[in-house]
């Protein structure tokens, strides 16, 4: 069965607790899942649908550090009542704690609107992370700012909070640290907004807004060290991939708005392309390495690496596979190994493992699933 959609989001391939890679994609009617049939491969199951009626093409996820993988989207259902039918959207998300199994019943977290249909129907595509507390749903609202919806130490999920901002574009980014705690970064118009949370499963404070021309839908938040997230995103005049080094703690405190002095400062990642980037933090020759992958102003996947936390040296980017749709992911293997997948425009999912046995970043051969 070939899928015919594009996934918009880097982080759809993970390692599951028993060490199986499980690769996701939203569709038509549903999510699509392919899994390993073993740890390290190279055999796959699937592609398999699972039925999700009215979810938009689009999914978040997010992974516990037990390996429990959280799947949040918005789904539009038409509901027919007394007053005739009406446009129902609601924030969903399921739960998957094994690799292979099915995931949990899809449960509502309604809209930071509440009953106000119209508004609803205005929010963003959701962005997911899990802090040390639970699963983290950021959206954005009506307005052109942000809310958020969290679970506490406890699993129960508290309210929408007004976490304020405007002109935010569709869509933003979460990462979170290996300790737990989270940042957001949220492209608008002219700048990019960010919160973080000081402590692991804290509240998040907003930081200095980043000047930027963004590109909606190409930004990603990613951790590249201990306690460190590093962001990613294109400008919208030519494409170009762009990094925000992680600051110190001085450097980022709360503001509204750009302030006077000194302002953070993106560095370029020497590359054009379109999307948004995947991000994997490994060792490569014993060294603690950043790798990255994108699709190429070609349409070709291409990778590169640089050391982790010197995000001022320039990769060298290395164009490989065939022509893809969507964004690209990366993850590792049982044994270790870097993976790259992508979905073909046969809709057909394509990966290329890392070959060991070479020093650096050397893929093997790209397999069609």
């Amino acid at each position: 069965m070939a899928v015919r959609t594009a996934t918009p989001v880097t982080g759809w391939l993970l390692r599951g607790g028993d060490g199986r890679l499980t690769a996701y994609a939203p569709t038509e009617g549903g999510v699509v899942r392919w899994t390993e049939t073993r740890p390290g491969g190279p055999g796959w199951t699937g592609p398999e649908l699972l039925p999700v009626p009215g979810l938009e093409p689009y999914l978040s996820i997010a992974q516990s550090a037990e390996g429990y993988v959280s799947l949040v989207g918005v789904r539009r259902r038409t509901v027919t009542g007394d007053e005739g039918e009406r446009t129902e959207t609601e924030v969903v998300y399921a739960t998957q704690f094994q690799p292979g199994r099915q995931p949990t019943n899809w449960r509502s977290l309604g809209t930071p609107h509440g009953q106000d249909r119209q508004r609803a129907e205005q929010i963003g595509v959701p962005a997911a992370a899990v802090d040390r507390h639970g699963l983290n749903v950021f959206v954005r609202n009506s307005g052109g700012g942000v809310c958020g919806r969290r679970q506490d130490a406890r699993g129960i999920w508290g309210p929408w909070l007004d976490m304020k901002g405007s002109h935010v574009l569709d869509s933003l980014s979460a990462g979170a640290t290996d300790g737990g705690r989270v940042e957001l970064l949220a492209p608008a118009a002219e700048f990019l907004l960010r919160w973080r949370q000081e402590q692991p499963g804290g509240p998040f404070r907003r930081i200095r807004n980043v000047p930027a021309k963004p590109a909606a839908a190409s930004s990603t938040s990613a951790p590249t060290g201990d306690d460190r997230i590093t962001h990613f995103w294109r400008e919208d005049g030519d494409s170009s991939l762009r990094v925000l080094p992680p600051e110190a703690p001085e450097a980022v405190e709360a503001t509204e708005a750009v302030e006077e002095g000194a302002e953070p400062e993106s560095v370029s990642l020497g590359t054009t392309g379109s999307g948004p980037v995947a991000v994997l933090r490994t060792l490569l020759d014993g060294h603690d390495c950043t790798v990255l992958a994108q699709r190429a102003a070609s349409g070709l996947p291409a990778v590169a690496a640089f050391p982790s936390g010197d995000e001022t040296v320039e990769p060298v980017w290395s164009e490989t596979g065939e022509e893809f749709s969507g964004a690209p992911a990366l993850a590792r293997d049982a044994h270790g190994r870097v993976v790259v997948a992508v979905l073909g425009m046969d809709g057909h999912l394509r990966v290329a493992r890392q070959r060991t046995s070479e020093p650096g970043l050397a893929l093997g051969e790209w397999e069609r699933i």
